[in-house]
C-alpha cells in the first residue's frame, strides 16, 4: 500500500531532521565531487562510512526486498531521501555502481544465490563495485570488446584490459563484459557478462591521473585471472543483452536503483550566488542583463528536467513517445551541467584562471574543478555523440546511415 500524501510529508520531515542531526562536518581534505574522483584513502573511508551510516539508519535500499537486505518499502520514500540529500548537499553515496547498476541488474537477472551474496554488502558499502566495459583500443564500440574469458572447469580464465574503471583500486567486484566465443556469427553473440572478483590472482589496477591532478579512474589488467563460473549472469553468449539492461540502469532509463545521489552537482542556486559576488565592469555580474538572461535560461532548463523526471513516470503524459524522456535524460543532464559550470567560469572574468588552493579563486576553485570533471559525465555511460544516435534512432526513428 502506497503512503498517503500526509504520510509522505511526515516522512520527509523525519528524514530532514535526521539529516540535520547527522550531516557530516566539513573535512580538512577536499572531498571528491562524484564517485569518479575518489583518489585517496581518506576520501574513500570517509565516504564509505557515510554510506554505511545512511544504510544503517534505514534510508538506503528502502524499496529493495527485505530478504536481501533492503527495507521492502515504497519507492516514493526512497525518492524523498534522494531529493533531500541533494537539496542538503550532503556527500554522495560512494558505491554508485553497486547501488545504481550492479544491484538492480542482480535483482532483475541474477540467481537467488547471487542476490543473497551481493545485495546487502552493496547497500552497506562493505563491498564496492566497479565496471569493466570500456577497453583501451575500442572506445565507444562496446560490442567489440576483446577481453577473453575461456571456460576451464569451475572457472573462466580471463585475459585483457579494461579502462576508466572508476573505484577500481578500491572495488571488491566488477561487472565485466568479456568475449567467450571469438568465432560467433556476430560480435554481439560472442560476449558474456560476469560478476567478477577484483581480488582474484592475476587482476591488477593502475590509477590514471587526470587533468585536475586527481585520480579515480583506473586501468584494470587481467593476466590469466581465474574467476568463478557461478559469477556468470544469464547464459554464456548473452552478455550483450545483459549489458544493455545494465546500461538502462546506468543511464536512468530504467528504475530500481537503491537511492542516494552519485555526485554533488553544481546547483543553480549556487551559480546565482556566484553571480551576486562576481563582478563585471565594476558591478555585480547579476546586474548584467545578458548574464541575467542566461541565468533565467538555466533556471528554466533545471525546472524542465525536474518536471520531465516526474512526467516520465505518468504513462498518460508520455504515451506518444514513452521512451523519449528516459532515453534522452542522460544526454540532457550531463550536457546541462557541463554548460552550467562553463557559465560559472564566464562570470568570474579574469579570475576564472585560478584553481583549487589559489588565494584569488572563487569558492576555492570549485567551479574550475567542476568544469573539468563535468566532461567525464558526457563520456561515461555512453558519450554524448552515442546518446544522440540513440535518441535519433530509437526515439525519432531515423535510419542508422
Amino acid at each position: 500500500m502506497e503512503p498517503s500524501p500526509a504520510e509522505l510529508e511526515e516522512f520527509r520531515l523525519e528524514f530532514k531532521n535526521w539529516l540535520n542531526d547527522n550531516k557530516p562536518e566539513n573535512t580538512a581534505f577536499v572531498l571528491p565531487q562524484s564517485f569518479m574522483e575518489v583518489g585517496s584513502d581518506e576520501q574513500f573511508y570517509f565516504l564509505r562510512d557515510w554510506q554505511q551510516k545512511v544504510y544503517e539508519a534505514g534510508y538506503l535500499g528502502m524499496a529493495w526486498p527485505e530478504e536481501y537486505g533492503g527495507r521492502g518499502k515504497s519507492q516514493a520514500l526512497q525518492d524523498i531521501v534522494t531529493q533531500e540529500m541533494i537539496a542538503a548537499d550532503v556527500p554522495f553515496m560512494i558505491n554508485t555502481i553497486g547501488l545504481n547498476w550492479a544491484g538492480p541488474l542482480i535483482l532483475k537477472m541474477g540467481t537467488e544465490e547471487q542476490k543473497k551474496k551481493f545485495i546487502k554488502p552493496i547497500l552497506s558499502a562493505e563491498e564496492i563495485w566497479c565496471q569493466g566495459f570500456s577497453e583501451p583500443d575500442n572506445g565507444s564500440d562496446l560490442a567489440n570488446a576483446q577481453t577473453r574469458a575461456v571456460k576451464e572447469g569451475e572457472h573462466y580464465v580471463v585475459n585483457g584490459s579494461k579502462i576508466w574503471t572508476s573505484l577500481g583500486s578500491y572495488a571488491k567486484h566488477m561487472i565485466l563484459l568479456a568475449r567467450t566465443n571469438p568465432d560467433a556469427n556476430s560480435k554481439y553473440e560472442g560476449l558474456s557478462f560476469f560478476l567478477s572478483p577484483m581480488d582474484a590472482e592475476g587482476v591488477s589496477t593502475t590509477p590514471i591521473r587526470k587533468l585536475t591532478g586527481e585520480y579515480g579512474f583506473n586501468q584494470t589488467f587481467f593476466d590469466d585471472a581465474k574467476i568463478p563460473a557461478d559469477g556468470l549472469v544469464g547464459a554464456e553468449g548473452e552478455g550483450w543483452k545483459v549489458a544493455m539492461v545494465t546500461l538502462t540502469f546506468e543511464r536512468g532509463a530504467s528504475g530500481g536503483q537503491a537511492g542516494g545521489h552519485s555526485a554533488n552537482a553544481s546547483r543553480i542556486a549556487d551559480v546565482i550566488e556566484l553571480a551576486r559576488n562576481a563582478r563585471r565592469n565594476g558591478k555585480p555580474a547579476i546586474k548584467d542583463a545578458r548574464m541575467r538572461e542566461k541565468l533565467v535560461r538555466f533556471l528554466t532548463e533545471d525546472r524542465i528536467m525536474k518536471l520531465n523526471a516526474q512526467r516520465a513516470k505518468i504513462p498518460e503524459l508520455v504515451k506518444d513517445r514513452p521512451m523519449a524522456l528516459p532515453l534522452s535524460s542522460k544526454l540532457v543532464r550531463s550536457e546541462f551541467y557541463r554548460r552550467v559550470n562553463q557559465f560559472a567560469l564566464s562570470l568570474q572574468g579574469n579570475r576564472s584562471g585560478y584553481y583549487v588552493g589559489e588565494e584569488a579563486s572563487f569558492d576555492n576553485g570549485k567551479w574550475q574543478r567542476a568544469y573539468f570533471q563535468a566532461f567525464s559525465a558526457t563520456i561515461g555511460g555512453g558519450t554524448s555523440q552515442i546518446q544522440r544516435n540513440i535518441v535519433g534512432e530509437r526515439v525519432l526513428g531515423l535510419p542508422k546511415d
